[in-house]
């Protein structure tokens, strides 16, 4: 290409780009309305900007518009059937859809749900929150419907196999919600052996809380502390040291 006629077309390119960065900048200030305006005027001029219809669809899930959320992920999935994190994010937000309405109503989307999340699964061998989507899904789903530890443990051996750490946390989840206290303390535990993270931490310190045992979790809390030595963690301490008196 003729190095004018190279940049009379780059610009064109260049300004059909959404500013993305300037939008998440938007979402971490929790300006979801400003950021929903900015994108639909720049869709109304290059409405086949996938970037920024992904971004719109984002703001509308943080607005919990559910409907609007799911119509833009479709048009996603329409556009390109083959990328895990457009049937992931679709998936989300039926879910969220579901959570929403009539349990009647719900039956008719958690199938929907469950599709969209295998088939982020099965597009991403590597897609870490897919497969947590679907131990969530599949230990909240009633029995009846194809739910409970049998559905979700196959995921969370796929997410053990992927991140120890998040394998761990995920059968800490499942074992917890099947009323296996012990089991469930053990993986959390191993998590923390594994990784060590704030997050690690505050499972375990939340699955004591759950358990109506404040001791364990102020140890928890404590050792949280010499490892990470966050002020949020002396805070927690403080309140359920108080609680106990």
């Amino acid at each position: 290409m003729p190095r004018i006629l190279f940049l009379l077309f780059f610009p064109i390119l260049t300004m059909a780009q959404v500013d993305a960065n300037s939008i998440q900048d938007l979402f971490n200030q929790e300006k979801f309305i400003e950021a929903e305006t900015i994108l639909k005027s720049h869709l109304k001029q290059y409405p086949n900007d996938v970037e920024a219809v992904e971004l719109l669809g984002d703001a509308y899930g943080h607005q919990k518009k559910w409907d609007e959320a799911i119509e833009s992920y479709q048009s996603l999935i329409d556009f390109d059937h083959k990328n895990a994190n457009f049937h992931y994010k679709y998936g989300g937000v039926l879910g969220m859809k579901a959570l929403s309405v009539s349990k009647v109503r719900a039956l008719t989307l958690i199938g929907d749900v469950e599709e969209a999340f295998v088939k982020a699964a099965e597009l991403d061998a590597n897609h870490i929150d897919a497969r947590w989507a679907l131990v969530e899904y599949y230990m909240k789903l009633p029995g009846f419907l194809g739910g409970g530890v049998s559905s979700a443990l196959p995921y969370a051996n796929q997410l053990e196999m992927l991140s120890k750490v998040d394998g761990y946390l995920a059968k800490g989840f499942i074992y917890e919600s099947d009323k296996e206290p012990e089991l469930a303390e053990n993986y959390y535990k191993m998590a923390i052996t594994e990784g060590g993270s704030l997050v690690c931490y505050d499972k375990l310190t939340k699955f004591y809380l759950a358990q109506d045992e404040p001791e364990k979790a102020i140890l928890n809390l404590k050792a949280a502390y010499e490892k990470h030595q966050d002020a949020d963690l002396l805070i927690q301490i403080r309140e359920l040291e108080n609680d106990k008196q």
